[in-house]
């Protein structure tokens, strides 16, 4: 029964979803946008760091971490801003549920908390694999576009390979979705959800090597990007990708996938017991 009632959940957040084009086409132009703008403009980078000597740290595969040139390392840090900004704003669906009383319905029938909470995470983990693998299609069509830089992928990516960058979006996308969906539980104002969503936003983005080099950074934000989860999938996704990678991070992609598993079910954990909190009789 509990099966039967999370993939009725699931269906209506896809069916729902399914028929808003408009924010479909949206969400998919962000990253187009940012890999066709952002990333072209910004790779100059690479031409800087093959300039400076290997010995003093420079160098494109040393700049970049094993990555040859600066789009190809940013591809791999937009795949996690693109999960993050999927799944923050999921939670903004159960406050527009609440508002039309579908929430209400939903709560009211014989449902377990959890199986309301788990449905939106996985749908949104649904959507989020869309988004994910949209960015490595046109990243990878950019490199055979004249004038275009694009993905260069130096390893031969397995089929091990392939499912630890598959399980490392799983988890970001779960792990910020369950932080989202629980602030839209307990945030009924619209304007207060989006107020506290940028606000965890900007500094989780920015705090992580998804957008620049972690060899650039001062020391203090080295230590902050080496545990933001977004890194930790970045490195997954690198490592992966990269074949000179391995040399330039301390651990492999099961070590990264590990902690991101440890903080996603952490918080996984701390999240249902809030939206318990929320849903409680009053």
């Amino acid at each position: 029964m509990t099966v039967r009632e999370f993939a009725a959940l699931v269906d209506r957040d896809l069916r729902q979803w399914v028929r808003s084009p408009t924010a479909i086409i949206s969400s998919l132009l962000l990253p187009f946008l940012y890999l066709l703008l952002f990333g072209q403009a910004f790779n100059n980078i690479t031409g800087l760091a093959a300039s400076l000597p290997a010995a003093s740290g420079g160098g494109a595969l040393s700049t970049f971490s094993g990555a040859p040139d600066y789009y190809s390392y940013f591809t791999a840090g937009m795949v996690g801003f693109t999960l993050l900004g999927t799944s923050l704003f999921a939670g903004a669906n159960v406050i527009f549920d609440r508002r039309f009383g579908v929430l209400k319905k939903i709560v009211s029938a014989p449902v377990a908390r959890d199986v309301i909470f788990g449905a939106r995470i996985f749908s949104a983990v649904v959507r989020g694999l869309i988004f994910g693998s949209f960015v490595f299609v046109i990243a990878l069509a950019f490199a055979h576009v004249p004038g275009l830089n694009g993905l260069t992928v130096t390893a031969s990516v397995t089929p091990v390979g392939a499912l630890e960058i598959v399980l490392a979006m799983v988890m970001l996308t779960a792990l910020f979705t369950a932080i989202s969906v629980a602030i839209g539980f307990l945030i009924e104002q619209i304007d207060a959800f989006f107020a506290v969503i940028n606000l965890v936003n900007l500094p989780v983005l920015f705090t992580s090597s998804a957008l620049f080099p972690r060899t650039l950074l001062p020391p203090w934000l080295k230590a902050a990007s080496d545990w933001n989860p977004i890194s930790l999938a970045s490195n997954v996704v690198r490592e992966n990708l990269f074949a000179a990678a391995g040399s330039y991070y301390p651990d492999g992609p099961a070590f990264y996938l590990g902690v991101l598993a440890i903080v996603t079910v952490v918080f996984g954990a701390l999240t249902t017991a809030a939206v318990r909190w929320s849903l409680r009789p009053r």
